[in-house]
């Protein structure tokens, strides 16, 4: 015990720095209020995985960690579409998919936004259009922003929400 506690005191502390966002014009307290603003209350974001390879979804679920913190900010995740602002969606559109996408973009109240994740999501990733798969996301439903990446990160796929909320305002 004393050996690991002598070795911890030398080595000191190993965490990373918080990342800070390239351009972030917004501090979090304004960045809530303008949420708050165009929606009325807090940002909710429904996930919705169309066949991807789950990639995008560990990096969705690192959004949700402490070390990103996107609840602190007014953005959480839900279980019903019906109670979503910004649809996020990962994975090339598989057939089996389509009609449980179509369905659930339907099921999104208005003002709805729409977000691909990943290459896959943006332009059929390496899978394209076969049988087995119709493709992006944007030849199902109608897209407002997507993130390019395989996966992309978490702080893009942030950047991604924001940026598409301040284009809505």
């Amino acid at each position: 015990m004393i050996n690991t506690l002598s070795r911890m005191i030398r080595t000191g502390i190993l965490t990373e720095e918080v990342p800070r966002a390239p351009k972030a014009d917004l501090p979090i307290g304004n960045l809530q209020e303008k949420v708050r603003k165009i929606l009325g209350r807090a940002l909710c974001i429904r996930h919705l995985d169309a066949g991807s390879c789950n990639g995008c979804e560990l990096e969705i679920q690192a959004l949700n960690n402490p070390y990103y913190n996107i609840e602190g900010i007014g953005i959480k995740f839900v279980a019903s579409p019906r109670h979503a602002d910004l649809l996020l969606v990962t994975g090339p559109v598989s057939v089996n998919m389509e009609e449980a996408l179509k369905r659930t973009f339907d099921a999104v109240p208005d003002p709805k936004l729409v977000v691909a994740v990943g290459d896959c999501g943006a332009c059929g990733g390496i899978f394209g259009k076969s049988y087995a798969s119709r493709g992006a996301v944007a030849d199902v439903i109608p897209v407002d922003h997507t993130v390019k990446g395989c996966p992309p990160s978490p702080l893009a796929i942030l950047q991604a929400i924001l940026e598409t909320i301040q284009t809505t305002a």
